[in-house]
């Protein structure tokens, strides 16, 4: 990317890690072919740094995706992770390493540490981050709303809602029922006939299933942009029979978690594009090592997220917008949190994302007692 990702540059010290966790409940329920949600727990990781400066990061828990619960977050960050970096001074770059290093799995909690490290790193340069990943803080994308997985007059009436709020392009969520999936995104189009429309089966169809469905919602001529990982992750020549048998651009979501996965899928054509999540890639170097691949070879991306909160949605920001892979975000989820926290960060401007500027990813500090896990708010 640039000569200040550089490993040598800009040591920092780390002088403590601390972490806290928090639960937030959404507007309504957030329904997937693979689950449920209503409210969601987090943990929040702050990096303090030599003279003072401190970065913040976050991790929602996603035991259906990634299996991680609060508990296992807390216990990482608290552990291995803080073990990994409290003490060291090193590169940011050098930093994250240690993270990447310090345990296996557990995605999220290295994305929330690795986050805390690029946020306190920028604003001890006094910079935006998305500056120092190469970008430019003025720039912005279109972001989406998404229709989750509901009854078909529910997600028709989303839809409306949506669409009135200012937004362009909806994500629908569809999964396994294929004769309710046509009626769903039927009364989503009647709904919001002028919307662009990005589908996500989140794993629920068959490659046969997945053929089927996606050829004839093309013939129906209907505004669809993409299809996210149609079939099961593990299932890679079933998704690229998918994508060598219909029209319409077949994304990755589930199936790629490494830059080894993103080399694996587009050198074997099995999909279009990739959708890269930093609760997936234990944060922000893994995604730029995704998104990396991707721009040799041509291909777009999505930054995309679980329903992770603000502090996450926002450091997935200043990567989307810096990377020239990256032209696609799908970074809605703080629109479905009761509670807005913290401030700052990014600001919607009808459908377009655009950050709000200040160093480092720009939020105030989330103050430990706020949505506090198990209590009152």
């Amino acid at each position: 990317m640039t000569d200040q990702l550089a490993p040598g540059a800009n040591p920092l010290t780390v002088v403590a890690v601390r972490s806290h966790r928090h639960r937030a409940p959404l507007l309504r329920p957030f329904i997937t072919a693979a689950r449920r949600t209503e409210s969601v727990d987090y943990v929040v990781a702050e990096v303090e740094l030599a003279g003072g400066t401190i970065g913040q990061g976050s991790a929602a828990e996603t035991v259906a995706v990634t299996g991680e619960s609060a508990d296992t977050i807390s216990r990482a960050l608290d552990g291995p992770l803080r073990a990994a970096v409290e003490g060291v001074t090193d590169s940011v770059t050098g930093l994250s390493a240690r993270v990447a290093a310090a345990l296996e799995g557990a995605t999220s909690a290295k994305a929330a540490m690795e986050v805390a490290l690029h946020d306190a790193w920028a604003r001890d340069a006094g910079r935006p981050l998305v500056e120092l990943l190469g970008g430019r803080l003025d720039d912005g994308l279109m972001n989406d709303m998404t229709i989750s997985l509901e009854d078909p007059e529910v997600m028709a009436q989303h839809a409306r809602e949506a669409i009135g709020a200012g937004e362009q392009i909806l994500k629908i969520k569809l999964g396994h029922d294929i004769a309710l999936d046509r009626e769903r995104l039927a009364a989503v189009v009647e709904a919001a006939p002028h919307a662009r429309l990005r589908l996500d089966a989140n794993q629920g169809w068959t490659p046969e299933q997945a053929i089927e469905i996606i050829t004839g919602f093309t013939a129906d001529g209907l505004p669809i942009d993409l299809v996210e990982q149609p079939v099961a992750a593990a299932n890679i020549e079933g998704l690229a029979r998918v994508t060598a048998a219909v029209e319409l651009p077949i994304m990755a979501d589930e199936a790629v978690w490494t830059a080894d996965d993103a080399r694996r899928l587009v050198d074997s054509g099995a999909c279009d594009l990739l959708n890269i999540k930093l609760a997936k890639t234990g944060g922000l170097r893994g995604a730029l090592e995704i998104a990396e691949v991707a721009h040799a070879a041509g291909v777009e991306c999505m930054l995309g997220a679980m329903m992770e909160p603000r502090i996450s949605i926002t450091a997935a920001a200043h990567l989307a917008i810096a990377h020239p892979a990256i032209t696609m975000i799908d970074l809605d989820p703080p629109a479905w949190f009761a509670s807005d926290v913290p401030a700052g960060g990014y600001r919607q401007d009808g459908a377009w994302l655009r950050l709000t500027g200040g160093p480092g990813l720009g939020l105030e500090p989330l103050p430990a007692d706020v949505d506090r896990a198990g209590g009152d708010r």
